[in-house]
């Protein structure tokens, strides 16, 4: 099959371009894992600082994600003014206010400026998505393309490892023992204990937006060649002719609605397995880590990707056959208990490992001019990490946190659909 996304690279494009394009590519991906997966960390010790329920403290990972629901077309639109280089530039800046937020926010334990703190950090990463994935996406054939983005997903995914020990050493650090002597305390010393704990992300923070601020100089000033995904070869032309709308391309559609539940059991597998440990009986001290369990099997998928695919087997393969592993290790944590049923969502990250490099694709295949656009759809797809695991979160103070994860049975029987026969639908 031609690449029938085709797109102009408006400078030649040398294999050293491409491979210097990629890590350059690589090392947003690396900021896009850092910044999200540090949520996995915040919703436990949100939960504590600020005194809140389950249901509560899942409006950390809402707040995220609903910002590319919101930004996602606004974004697009920017994209097409800035450029995609610019638009990445740009994404950082807006990721680097959304850091500095978290600054007043812990000096007042307002759990209300860190939602907004997070949702400003998703603007940015909206931007920066939009951008990213149909970038790296169009670089080269879209045969490979699940390729490409396995290798951007692992450095996605060893940011997202590092992210929860790294920042979950500073803010979990002694918080057993912190839950216990809370219950003693009167209000004075409990709410001197708590500002304290508040103010443990101050500096982490900081140096995350001066990190955030220097590669957005970087990026802009870089060697990016921009691509112009408004053009199309003539047989894409003649196919699309009669197309007016993104709404004319239900493959597009049905892969949108694939990803917002994929990208809601991603998140859930990675941000409530701190919690769900806690609820089994498991220390935070050990719990910590689960999170970072998830992402290094959500690493070793993407290495089969690589390896695999499209060697010896097709993008549609990978998808069918990961949303099948998600079914399978969803049962076992809700018919399993203790570190065996926490095991089972950390190995979740291994079936949700090829879903978005595979779904990607297969959703932008043949947009053309439509392309941006589309993209946008896709990333707005995102915000089923705000909207499923808050639902977890709900059936958590309903039922109890292991029977909530049913929830993950219907949203990989939607994408073993997609991987079967979604894909294939390009007339309405």
């Amino acid at each position: 099959m031609s690449n029938s996304n085709t797109a102009e690279v408006k400078a030649p494009e040398s294999r050293g371009t491409t491979n210097r394009s990629i890590i350059i590519i690589g090392a947003l991906f690396f900021i896009f894992g850092f910044v999200t997966w540090l949520n996995s960390v915040l919703i436990p010790y949100l939960k504590i600082a600020c005194e809140l329920n389950n249901f509560q403290s899942y409006f950390v990972v809402t707040a995220f994600y609903i910002s590319y629901l919101v930004m996602a077309l606004p974004s697009a639109w920017i994209l097409k003014v800035t450029g995609f280089k610019k638009g990445m530039s740009l994404g950082l800046l807006v990721m680097a206010v959304g850091a500095f937020i978290f600054i007043p926010a812990a000096y007042t334990r307002t759990y209300q400026l860190f939602l907004l703190g997070l949702f400003v950090q998703g603007t940015g990463l909206a931007i920066l998505q939009t951008a990213a994935n149909p970038y790296i996406t169009i670089l080269g054939p879209i045969e490979s393309a699940a390729k490409r983005i396995s290798i951007m997903g692992i450095c996605n995914k060893i940011a997202g490892a590092l992210a929860p020990i790294a920042l979950g050493a500073i803010a979990l650090k002694n918080v057993d023992a912190l839950v216990e002597e809370l219950k003693t305390m009167n209000l004075a010393e409990k709410a001197s204990a708590l500002n304290v704990l508040s103010e443990r992300v101050i500096v982490p923070y900081l140096i995350m937006m001066g990190v955030l601020i220097l590669l957005a100089i970087f990026i802009y000033f870089s060697s990016l060649p921009e691509i112009d995904t408004d053009k199309e070869d003539e047989t894409l032309a003649k196919t699309n002719i009669n197309k007016k709308s993104i709404f004319q391309f239900p493959h597009l559609l049905l892969g949108a609605l694939a990803m917002f539940l994929y990208v809601g059991v991603e998140v859930m597998a990675g941000d409530t397995v701190i919690s769900y440990g806690a609820s089994q009986g498991i220390p935070f001290t050990t719990a910590k880590f689960f999170a970072t369990y998830t992402l290094t099997a959500m690493i070793v998928g993407y290495l089969i990707g690589i390896y695999a695919i499209p060697r010896f087997i097709t993008q549609e393969k990978a998808l069918k056959f990961s949303a099948i592993l998600g079914i399978v290790l969803g049962l076992g944590a809700i018919f399993t208990d203790g570190y065996i049923s926490v095991l089972f969502i950390s190995l979740l990250g291994l079936a949700n490992a090829l879903v978005f490099p595979a779904i990607w694709p297969l959703a932008i295949d043949g947009l053309g001019r439509f392309t941006k656009v589309g993209a946008s759809f896709l990333i707005m797809a995102l915000s089923g990490g705000a909207i499923i695991p808050l639902l977890y979160g709900a059936l958590t103070d309903s039922w109890n946190p292991q029977s909530a994860y049913w929830i993950l049975i219907p949203c990989y029987l939607f994408i073993l659909y997609y991987a079967s026969y979604g894909y294939k639908i390009r007339k309405i």
